[in-house]
């Protein structure tokens, strides 16, 4: 009796492995769709890229066809997307999430999504001031916090717009 109820899960074990390999066959991993978002704009909607890279509290990666499933937080920085032709786009991103999928998809879903190359340098200079005289003039913990959360935001856009 133990002997065909292991044989059993066996075969159980054995068709879920078969299935997911027929599911995962029927998408060419060679793609990925890859979706980058806002609240305000859709840059990218289940579009095939060669690569994806990330900043994440976790660290900054690569994201490649048939990635690991995984779920992170985007940090402040740049979303560097690798285009099928071989061109990148660059996009500064404020915070957020990446989900990546099994089926090769990846969703990037930010709360503020910008292309570096319509970014203003003086205004993100202005912005750095701005938010330094706001944390020496704070009165309380709250306003000291979103101060700091706001040069944080401008001194990683000051730093994208430089390494572009």
């Amino acid at each position: 009796m133990a002997s065909l109820l292991r044989n059993g899960l066996r075969v159980a074990a054995l068709g879920r492995q078969t299935s997911r390999v027929a599911f995962l066959q029927q998408r060419n991993y060679a793609e990925m769709a890859f979706t980058l978002a806002s609240p305000s704009d859709v840059f990218y909607n289940k579009a095939n890229v060669k690569q994806v890279d990330v900043p994440s509290f976790s660290g900054s990666f690569g994201i490649l066809p048939n990635h690991v499933p995984s779920l992170a937080v985007l940090k402040p920085g740049v979303v560097t997307v690798f285009e099928e032709d071989g061109s990148n786009k660059k996009f500064f991103v404020s915070s957020g999430s990446i989900t990546i999928n099994d089926d090769s998809s990846v969703q990037v879903l930010a709360e503020e999504a910008h292309p570096l190359d319509r970014l203003d340098v003086q205004a993100v200079r202005d912005g750095v001031n701005k938010a330094q005289q706001e944390i020496s003039a704070a009165t309380s913990d709250k306003a000291k916090a979103e101060a700091q959360i706001a040069l944080e935001c401008y001194e990683a856009l000051q730093k994208a717009l430089e390494a572009n």
